[in-house]
């Protein structure tokens, strides 16, 4: 039997593992039971079924239609779970270019961004083989990337220059991997390339989950564990803020821009809980941290 393969070293990782991140801190939030949850699951695997379904009928419509439509199947989905959304800030207007970059928790940031900015998104390619999913992923016209080949790091940003050269909008988690909420990563600053070689400018997104642990989505956690747990949680409520956004003319390079937009998501941080849950994590091994969520 051969040994497992070692991740790639330039991939990057967190410190968030299933156990410790996904268990509320503090005192026990009480499920909502399992037939609700089932009810929940139901109803979102059908409303997630349902944009697959009608995908290929929205495609004749006009720009505007089809993202009124992304809107609003977004919201259903998010609903069918039974995550309640809050969203703060003003979206940029339609019609120009723009990269939305916004930290990264869980599969949930995908419907919930594109619920109020949508636009193409960029995620790992492992995603095009997840049930339900990854069929209405590549249908929505998700720009794949492979994490694990690095030579292919330029054609992916040069596929997001030219969504953007024609006025298109691309949705990007720059943090690469998923973190459990109540800590961050780096923004890594390649996709931020594709937005300096257009002008376009940049939008900065944060999420927050509350409670953080049944949405978040990390290390070795399965896609079915995950669905499980926003079912069955009493109540899961999502806030998405818009914050200002970012000209990529007053940046000289990617890395700039990265550390501009990655302070002012922090900037926006929700408090996190004391004691954080890393300090008690912080100690595993970069093998053991989530590697396998989407980017």
């Amino acid at each position: 039997m051969s040994a497992p393969t070692a991740p790639s070293p330039w991939l990057p990782t967190a410190p968030c593992t299933p156990g410790p991140c996904t268990a509320h801190p503090g005192p026990a939030v009480p499920a909502a039971g399992a037939g609700r949850g089932v009810l929940r699951l139901a109803a979102g695997l059908a409303a997630v079924l349902l944009g697959v379904l009608l995908a290929p009928l929205a495609a004749p419509l006009p720009a505007a239609g089809r993202l009124l439509l992304v809107r609003c199947w977004c919201r259903a989905v998010l609903r069918a779970f039974g995550v309640r959304v809050r969203v703060t800030g003003r979206p940029a207007p339609e019609g120009g270019p723009l990269l939305v970059v916004a930290n990264h928790v869980s599969w949930l940031d995908v419907p919930l961004v594109a619920a109020v900015l949508p636009g193409r998104m960029l995620a790992k390619r492992e995603v095009r083989s997840w049930p339900l999913f990854g069929p209405l992923a590549a249908l929505g016209g998700t720009l794949f990337i492979d994490r694990d080949r690095l030579r292919t790091l330029p054609a992916t940003v040069a596929a997001t220059a030219r969504v953007l050269a024609a006025g298109g909008r691309v949705v990007v988690f720059p943090e690469g991997s998923t973190w459990c909420g109540r800590a961050s990563g780096v923004f890594r600053p390649a996709a931020f390339q594709a937005a300096l070689d257009t002008g376009s400018g940049v939008q900065p997104v944060r999420i927050d989950y509350r409670p953080a642990g049944p949405a978040a989505f990390v290390g070795e956690d399965t896609l079915g564990a995950s669905l499980w747990r926003i079912a069955t949680a009493r109540r899961l409520d999502a806030e998405i803020r818009i914050l200002d956004p970012i000209s990529s003319l007053h940046h000289p390079d990617r890395r700039s821009l990265a550390r501009a937009a990655q302070s002012t998501v922090a900037r926006e941080s929700a408090n996190l809980p004391s004691p954080s849950v890393h300090q008690r994590v912080s100690d595993r091994p970069a093998s053991a941290s989530s590697v396998r969520t989407p980017s």
